[in-house]
């Protein structure tokens, strides 16, 4: 792998002296990344991890790729530094209620299964919650349909992700004004305590219902998770090659207890089906249901 010469030190860099990855270097850091979390970054994001490498580069004081791929790699500091780089590279924006029928989908589901069903408690599972939108979305919209049943249901919600500090964000709760503004008023001022600086934080009766853990997808096999009612895992896969894709989605499958939905992101596996699931013909929306015999 070459190395750049002539690169300033820490202060000096600024954007105009992003050292040229070249395509040898560019294939290590996708082999590394895809290797250690899956995720496929193509040859059109280049620019995006040059940048990326670079910034982290100059805070550590490293001047060439090589030497920054090493550290990454090995040394006291490896995991910690890996961390810190792989949160830039795989943390994607997300808003409140994104994709609003697959929530609709959720709420018609969820009041039919405990009006019809008899059902009093329900378990959820947030696959790939970056910063917490996703779940406290789904947090917000079980606690209304309590509130319209009026049955003292038990919902849990386990909320998981790759990156620690994306799940550092999502348990303190505190969103910027752009971040809420998909929301309405009435639940911005139900859910929502107003902070300084035009900050928002999730009420605590909301934060407590959720449990955020650190997991990684390739490793579902390791992960004590069964008998869900709802798997909702949304704008996750399309960074995965196809394969990986379906391995995930298939163990995924296996969580669900029977009679249990699985939503995923609109034309993320269009072609995958199982043989204890069935599509749901749900308006603009990709959810499957497990059979329940």
């Amino acid at each position: 792998m070459n190395s750049e010469t002539n690169v300033p030190r820490g202060g000096d860099w600024n954007l105009k002296n992003v050292p040229e990855m070249d395509d040898e270097q560019f294939q290590l850091w996708q082999a590394l990344l895809e290797d250690r979390t899956g995720m496929q970054l193509a040859l059109q994001r280049k620019s995006f991890l040059q940048t990326s490498v670079c910034t982290r580069m100059r805070e550590v004081g490293c001047e060439t790729y090589q030497q920054y791929f090493l550290r990454v790699q090995n040394g006291p500091y490896a995991e910690i530094e890996w961390t810190v780089l792989v949160d830039r590279l795989t943390v994607q924006e997300t808003h409140f209620f994104r994709h609003q029928s697959s929530y609709d989908l959720v709420r018609d589901y969820t009041v039919s299964k405990i009006s019809e069903q008899g059902v009093r408690s329900i378990n959820a599972w947030s696959v790939g919650c970056s910063t917490g939108e996703e779940p406290y979305s789904l947090g917000m919209l079980f606690d209304e349909i309590n509130a319209l049943l009026g049955l003292g249901v038990y919902f849990g919600i386990t909320a998981t992700d790759l990156s620690m500090p994306a799940l550092s964000k999502a348990r303190a709760g505190i969103y910027s004004e752009r971040k809420v503004q998909g929301i309405s008023a009435r639940r911005l001022k139900k859910y929502f305590k107003p902070l300084e600086r035009q900050r928002h934080e999730v009420v605590a009766d909301l934060r407590d219902r959720i449990c955020f853990a650190r997991i990684n997808v390739l490793e579902l096999s390791t992960v004590p998770m069964e008998n869900l009612d709802i798997i909702f895992c949304q704008n996750l896969l399309i960074y995965f090659r196809r394969w990986r894709r379906r391995d995930i989605v298939n163990q995924l499958a296996e969580r669900l207890a029977p009679g249990g939905i699985m939503v995923l992101g609109l034309g993320e596996m269009m072609d995958w089906s199982h043989p204890k699931l069935e599509r749901l013909p749900y308006e603009n929306t990709l959810a499957f249901m497990r059979q329940t015999s």
